[in-house]
């Protein structure tokens, strides 16, 4: 990465990180100190966060941290739910490889695995989130779309959206474990689906399991003081 792609990771990271609070106001000078960067690449970097949505321009000049309420971040997942049901009709309707099919299988066998233990280890979290991201992006990759794999990339970069962004808040709950195995249940369903061509379905499958996600969002908003300390970003969403 040159130093404006580099610049402008650092500063993502750091707001969904929590390292600056809602509201707080960027100033590019001490911006540019706190990352060891010059101004002009910090300066590049904003611009890009405020088309992204994570920054705003403030009434007094510069950009701060934007505020999320919960229904933008519900909307968001919403959005990535109907972007990944259309990519998966797209590859039901075009037909899986065997290649594809061998990777989703052994996304499926992984995700079985990671979910074995009871309770769960946060060894078994990140091997699960490893695996729920390489799913979805597989997906993805196969339909072959690549305006709607830059619309599902540019979404991705809001608080939450990403498939397996509220995954870290778990843990506490029995029902944490439960709606894991729910959710990679759908996975098996959507990959059969899938495989048999099945389009329609693929598609509705790929739809309803968001609702992991918002169900999860849910249950952060209700659980802040316990989910703050694993997942900072959660301070950027106003209300429940």
């Amino acid at each position: 990465m040159n130093v404006q792609e580099t610049v402008l990771l650092q500063l993502r990271e750091g707001i969904l990180r929590g390292d600056f609070e809602p509201g707080q106001r960027l100033a590019e000078q001490q911006v540019a100190e706190r990352l060891g960067a010059s101004r002009t690449p910090v300066r590049a970097a904003l611009a890009a966060l405020e088309q992204e949505g994570l920054v705003q321009v403030s009434e007094s000049g510069g950009y701060v941290v934007r505020r999320f309420t919960a229904s933008e971040v519900a909307d968001a997942i919403a959005v990535r739910g109907h972007l990944e049901g259309m990519a998966a009709r797209l590859v039901a309707e075009h037909g899986m490889t065997r290649q594809l099919a061998r990777e989703l299988d052994d996304c499926l066998a992984e995700g079985d695995a990671a979910l074995a233990n009871n309770p769960l280890t946060m060894d078994d979290y990140a091997r699960y989130t490893v695996m729920n991201d390489r799913l979805h992006a597989l997906i993805l990759e196969a339909s072959g779309n690549r305006a709607l794999q830059r619309a599902v990339a540019l979404n991705d970069k809001l608080p939450f959206a990403p498939a397996s962004a509220m995954l870290p808040m778990q843990g506490s709950l029995a029902i944490d474990r439960d709606w894991m195995l729910y959710a990679h249940r759908q996975h098996h369903m959507l990959v059969e689906a899938l495989k048999r061509g099945e389009g329609a379905r693929a598609q509705a499958l790929a739809v309803e399991h968001t609702e992991v996600a918002q169900t999860n969002l849910r249950l952060a908003l209700a659980r802040r003081s316990e989910v703050e300390q694993v997942m900072p970003a959660i301070r950027l969403v106003v209300g429940g």
